[in-house]
């Protein structure tokens, strides 16, 4: 941003073009409101938009898929071969247009991104840009679900709030592999499997640290939330693992020391479960019904969506926060289905007070009947936008 620019308030899609991305053959979407109400019949292609939207930040998009999948399956029963998603929109260092297209026979291969007319190396340049947060129906499990969930969902706050989270947390995983491998062979070099548990040491203590900065500017982030409107509960969020347990006590520089000592040490353990055992890789999120006072996933599933939708608000305000950063895009799956008259008003309340962009989908229009006359209300039928 250059100097004597006005600061970013929120970032926001304005105009979305999807060529044979799932059951769109071509789409183009003129966004000129901060609300988006997408609506039509299940199948109808609206979740589809989000995805492609979610396609715009780094990562694998709200749906993890592979990106051959995304690829259009044509009247004939083949797929395109290849698909593009584009955007011109106003992101955290000033209007910028991007893209992101697949093509190639390798389920993974081809993958290209664009700033601006320009390749970049890595999808991670879009982080420079976009910043996301979504809500799908799928997540309404995450409470009674494994902790990898829990664990990826923290991830994906962390990264919005720490870009560089998401490398970190991928170099893990990695290293986290070449040990299994190593373990693997009785006959591997000491060194090198030395030098291999320094790395993870080191990288699991910014992991950890990186995902409890988190959870403290989200716990900011709640109050926030209740002030406009308190029409969701607050909730509390703690992480539980080997590490973060450590570094609630000790000083960052004895907690890789502790770390190196626990990998040496389990090495035999490890290698006979096939996996490293401890480590922020185990570590889970834990999530309390505040007013309650009652783990969340004990909570009724109504509870349980509110508390999402008051995490995912809170995570907004959190990364709003941030010098330099304006509120991010939200994309809100068939977020009214389940929530009554007074919780779809504090939700939409609370979406104008955080100054988001939100894209919102729902099989009924009057759902988002309190919007009506703010939000840009379109028709989803069959691939088609109306």
């Amino acid at each position: 941003m250059s100097q004597g620019e006005a600061p970013i308030t929120s970032v926001a899609v304005r105009q979305l073009t999807v060529t044979d991305f799932r059951n769109y053959a071509t789409a183009r979407v003129e966004a000129g409101a901060d609300l988006v109400v997408l609506t039509g019949p299940n199948g109808a292609g609206k979740t589809n938009l989000l995805e492609a939207l979610s396609m715009l930040a780094p990562g694998r998009g709200l749906r993890r898929a592979q990106l051959a999948d995304m690829a259009r399956v044509r009247p004939d029963g083949g797929r395109a071969a290849g698909w593009a998603v584009a955007a011109a929109a106003d992101g955290l260092q000033g209007p910028v247009r991007l893209g992101i297209a697949w093509g190639g026979a390798e389920p993974e291969g081809g993958r290209r991104v664009l700033v601006d007319g320009k390749a970049v190396r890595s999808s991670a340049e879009l982080g420079r840009h976009v910043r996301l947060g979504w809500l799908t129906p799928a997540m309404d499990r995450l409470f009674g679900g494994p902790a990898s969930d829990r664990r990826r969902f923290l991830d994906r706050m962390t990264a919005a709030l720490d870009p560089d989270h998401a490398v970190r947390a991928g170099g893990l995983e990695k290293l986290l592999r070449q040990r299994n491998r190593l373990l693997e062979n009785a006959g591997a070099n000491a060194a090198w499997l030395d030098a291999v548990e320094a790395r993870i040491a080191e990288m699991s203590v910014a992991v950890a640290a990186a995902r409890m900065a988190a959870l403290e500017a989200l716990e900011t982030g709640m109050k926030t939330v209740e002030k406009h409107g308190g029409a969701f509960p607050f909730a509390r969020l703690r992480l539980q693992g080997w590490v973060e347990d450590r570094l609630r006590e000790s000083p960052a520089v004895e907690v890789e020391d502790a770390c190196r000592e626990m990998l040496a040490s389990g090495r035999a353990a490890d290698a006979a479960a096939g996996r490293t055992l401890q480590g922020p890789h185990r570590s889970d999120l834990e999530v309390e019904h505040g007013p309650k006072g009652m783990p969340a996933g004990l909570c009724s599933t109504g509870e349980q969506k509110a508390l999402l939708i008051a995490i995912v608000l809170a995570h907004a305000a959190a990364v709003k926060a941030l010098p330099g950063c304006g509120a991010p895009l939200l994309l809100l799956d068939e977020v009214a289905a389940h929530l009554d008259a007074g919780r779809r008003a504090g939700l939409f309340e609370a979406l104008k007070g955080l100054g988001c962009q939100a894209w919102m989908t729902g099989t009924e229009e009057g759902l988002f009947s309190d919007v009506r006359g703010e939000a840009l209300f379109l028709r989803v039928e069959d691939g088609r936008i109306i």
